[in-house]
């Protein structure tokens, strides 16, 4: 049997329930809900006929997240709980994986400081809480890293390939940039010199991860007007990869394996047998780093052809940030027991401390409402005490809709006069409206209108004729009589001013 560090279940588990700890942590968000994640609320409220009907139109990419939440919403009913729960569980998973690597390749402390790690990360933090399907794809990652480098170690049989590739292929379908994990891994690949029998299972394993998602990839192009509105991709955007690289090069740079393989005290390197071919020589910086920058440089190079830059699309990369930052951590543990062994395990305590300190503010502000762009349910309950009988409610832009659809019994009463069909009836987000002459002509009708609108701090100008008559009638022929403004929306009753036609 290989030997290994005391309680390595507890060094796995620690930073799983660390990581879970700080999800649970002000998980509502003071009972908010902004427009991604009312994105993921009220299509997981349809049923999966009405989901497949959407995805042949919009958000395909998204398709097999949407029929998670979907059964999960059926099991506990909808609630900001229900909607976040899966992406903390997801993340202390991740931390859980990089634990093992960071002890597996760098030792006892290297590995609980990366587990540790990852959990305060300010990206992490923020989409920890996020019920979105990026820390699912984290911990996809973490998994199928973990499952390499048992491969690599020689410890590994044909289910192991097996698992490998279907781990990968899930977490392309649940974003299908995550595929970038691969060439990451064929980097490992190659800085650890694996034999030519292993770089066979691995293509293997890799071709048919990538064949299962090529379909969703092809599809999904034809649905590419729905990242229209990134940014093409500027120098100052640049700024922070490029941080989070020097920090891991300098993370790699501290992991120097012993002459004898071993990577902390009481431990030694696995003997081969007549059964188990010899382990590679692996390190934590080929494993860490790989997963770190191929990722972060991917995605680089796919925003020179198409704008595509968005840190939450290779969040998976910062497990290799956090195994590095374990590595670095371990490094200090061993450099201070050289000189004091008994302070040697006060290390990472005490950096830990500090890290939490120096990260309270960031991680109270990821916990605000502030921290997002906009609020649904404010605008919600805004709509529930202004509303009167009779009235009718518009949206601008239509997109602002989504604030009646996760909250249906809020606009009770009201009537969507621009709507021509439903998001359920046309399979879209927010459903089609009428011509911008019937719009008019539904306004005109009308003697009092609630607009849901975005605040002045996020709106932008009228961009569709509708929009542009939806606001040229309201000015003309109404005049606000009531406004609320918070958390990024606006809610305001217009009434129709006296005399007019």
């Amino acid at each position: 049997m290989r030997p290994s560090s005391p309680r390595p279940l507890l060094v796995r588990s620690i930073p799983a329930l660390w990581t879970f700890a700080l999800g649970l942590w002000g998980l509502s968000r003071q009972d908010s809900v902004w427009r991604d994640e009312a994105a993921t609320w009220q299509v997981a409220r349809r049923s999966t006929a009405e989901t497949v009907h959407m995805l042949a139109n919009v958000d395909v990419v998204h398709g097999l997240y949407y029929l998670l939440m979907h059964g999960l919403f059926d099991l506990f009913g909808p609630g900001t709980a229900v909607l976040r729960l899966p992406s903390v569980v997801a993340m202390a998973v991740a931390a859980s994986c990089v634990a093992a690597l960071g002890h597996r390749l760098a030792g006892l402390w290297a590995g609980l400081g990366g587990g540790l790690a990852l959990g305060l990360l300010p990206a992490v933090q923020f989409y920890l809480q996020e019920g979105r399907p990026y820390a699912l794809v984290a911990a996809g990652a973490g998994i199928s890293t973990l499952l390499l480098v048992t491969l690599l170690e020689g410890r590994g049989r044909a289910v192991h390939w097996v698992a490998y590739g279907s781990t990968i292929a899930l977490g392309g379908l649940l974003n299908w940039l995550s595929l970038m994990i691969l060439p990451a891994h064929l980097a490992t690949l190659l800085w650890s010199r694996a034999d030519r029998a292993t770089g066979r299972r691995w293509t293997a394993a890799a071709v048919a991860a990538a064949t299962c998602v090529l379909p969703l990839v092809l599809f999904s192009r034809s649905q590419s007007a729905q990242v229209s509105w990134i940014p093409p991709l500027t120098w100052h955007m640049l700024i922070g990869p490029t941080i989070l690289l020097a920090i891991g090069c300098a993370g790699a740079l501290l992991d120097r394996p012993r002459a004898d393989g071993s990577r902390e005290h009481g431990t030694r390197p696995e003997q081969p047998g007549p059964d188990r071919p010899r382990a590679r020589r692996l390190s934590a910086a080929a494993v860490g780093l790989p997963l770190l920058a191929v990722p972060q440089l991917g995605l680089v190079g796919l925003s020179l052809i198409q704008p595509l830059f968005l840190d939450r699309y290779v969040l998976f990369s910062l497990l290799g940030l956090s195994l590095l930052i374990g590595v670095a951590i371990g490094a200090a543990v061993e450099a201070v027991a050289r000189r004091r062994p008994r302070a040697a395990p006060w290390v990472l305590p005490v950096v830990m401390a500090v890290a939490v300190a120096a990260l309270l503010p960031q991680a109270l502000a990821k916990r605000s409402p502030a921290s997002r762009v906009d609020d649904v349910l404010t605008a919600a309950g805004d709509i529930r005490r202004m509303k009167k009988p009779g009235d009718a409610v518009l949206f601008i832009p239509a997109a602002r809709r989504d604030t009646r659809l996760v909250s249906p019994d809020a606009f009770a009463g009201l009537r969507d006069i621009a709507l021509a069909r439903g998001p359920e009836e046309s399979g879209t987000l927010k459903g089609t409206e009428a011509r911008p002459d019937r719009i008019r002509a539904a306004m005109l009708a009308q003697r009092r209108i609630l607009l849901v609108t975005d605040a002045p701090g996020v709106a932008r100008p009228p961009a569709t004729e509708r929009e542009r008559t939806k606001t040229s009638v309201l000015r003309t022929h109404f005049r606000p009589v009531a406004d609320e403004q918070a958390r990024g929306r606006r809610v305001t009753v217009y009434e129709r001013r006296t005399g007019a036609r």
